[in-house]
């Protein structure tokens, strides 16, 4: 069986110095702040079905599980490129895979994935992701 292939999108940061832990390096958890940067800016950019439209209708995308391999630090300044896309998408969720890379070296600074779930915001129930919503994001 063919898995479906979905778009990858980019988006550029720069490292702030609140970002930096006592090792003079990014802290691990703002990888994570990174990537939920970057797929806030995608939803409404690329996907044109921004967060505010999931909240507008009673839904909401909550984090169920985090993947990060961390291979070389970042530090103060640095402009990074975060690549995301959709592996997975079903009616209980997603997968969604990142990258990280340091602009000025090309090197991937970390990768992974994400699984998220869809929410019922009243209720804070899983619910299920509806089609109108797969097919929006299987570009």
């Amino acid at each position: 069986m063919e898995q479906t292939k979905y778009s990858i999108f980019e988006t550029e940061l720069t490292v702030r110095p609140d970002d930096i832990d006592m090792f003079n390096h990014v802290h691990n958890s703002k990888y994570f702040d990174y990537v939920l940067a970057a797929r806030y800016e995608q939803m409404e950019k690329f996907y044109h079905m921004p967060m505010e439209h999931f909240l507008e209708n009673g839904y909401g995308w909550v984090v169920r599980t985090a993947y990060v391999d961390f291979k070389r630090p970042l530090k103060m300044g640095n402009v990074i490129k975060i690549r995301t896309g959709i592996l997975t998408i079903n009616d209980k969720g997603c997968r969604v895979q990142f990258e990280i890379e340091n602009a000025a070296t090309k090197k991937i600074a970390a990768d992974g994935w994400f699984d998220y779930v869809m929410i019922n915001t009243v209720t804070g129930r899983g619910t299920s992701v509806t089609d109108e919503m797969i097919a929006t994001y299987s570009i």
